[in-house]
């Protein structure tokens, strides 16, 4: 649930890059009726063949009858981890069209997300940090301390992935993916990213209201006051956790919205 330091390399690269984001953003505007789950990609306009200003087929020479076919677009392309570490599994690229998830699928997602070699070397970041601020000192302190932390972070990280990646999503029918809008101005795709959190897909391609990540979260913070300590267990230290852990999904949403553009014009595809 305290995933905060997970964030904050790659946050501070996305505020570095927003520079060269911002001389798009005139270029629509910050608010739609609509924001898109999955954006339709756009047609180019070309003359139709009946044109009697156009030649016809025949007319051209051969080497203009086939001509040659641009090269695949790498615009708005997620790929499997940012930075080649940090897990990306459930972001799908622009204009990409998948069929249904299945609950298997989802069950796939969150055991990738839970038991990524990443997360290990993440929780283990976490419960050192937790332990150098003493944040629970009923933990106390010392090798046993660190082992405490330890297990509790990674309680809190499959809570709440199991919570808002399977069991909410197959309850309601909702897709856990993340669908990149890639378009428009960097303040229209950020309050797009943002809006995620309340809308997402259904199963069947529509948009629904997003419980996974409200009510999902909300379940994860509840369950982790059954193994903290007495004094962690009050309505408002569950509530601190609960809307932590959905701001923090919101400025997740943003780095996975921006990583495309971030790897093509800092990491020029690398990754």
């Amino acid at each position: 649930m305290h995933r905060i330091p997970l964030f904050f390399a790659t946050i501070a690269l996305l505020v570095s890059s927003a520079a060269a984001f911002g001389q798009d953003t005139a270029r629509a505007p910050v608010f739609d009726a609509y924001l898109p789950d999955a954006p339709q990609a756009g047609q180019s306009s070309s003359q139709s063949s009946s044109d009697p200003q156009s030649p016809s087929q025949a007319q051209l020479p051969s080497q203009d009858r086939n001509p040659p076919q641009p090269a695949p677009t790498l615009e708005g392309k997620q790929t499997k981890r940012i930075l080649g570490i940090i897990p990306n599994f459930r972001s799908v690229s622009v204009d990409e069209k998948l069929p249904p998830i299945s609950k298997h699928d989802k069950f796939k997602l969150m055991l990738e997300d839970s038991f990524d070699y990443s997360n290990f070397l993440y929780v283990a970041i976490l419960s050192g940090i937790g332990q150098a601020e003493n944040s629970y000192p009923e933990f106390h302190h010392g090798a046993p301390a660190y082992a405490r932390y330890y297990w509790h972070s990674f309680a809190d990280t499959l809570d709440g992935n199991m919570m808002t990646e399977f069991v909410v999503p197959t309850a309601t029918h909702e897709d856990p993916r993340y669908y990149t809008l890639g378009r428009g101005g960097f303040a229209k795709r950020t309050v797009y990213s943002f809006s995620r959190l309340l809308i997402t897909r259904s199963d069947h391609g529509g948009a629904t209201p997003n419980v996974s990540e409200i009510v999902g979260n909300g379940a994860a913070a509840g369950i982790a006051g059954l193994y903290y300590p007495s004094e962690e267990r009050t309505w408002t230290k569950t509530g601190q956790r609960w809307v932590t852990q959905v701001g923090l999904d919101g400025f997740a949403n943003i780095i996975k919205e921006f990583w495309p553009d971030i790897n093509s014009r800092l990491f020029h595809n690398h990754y």
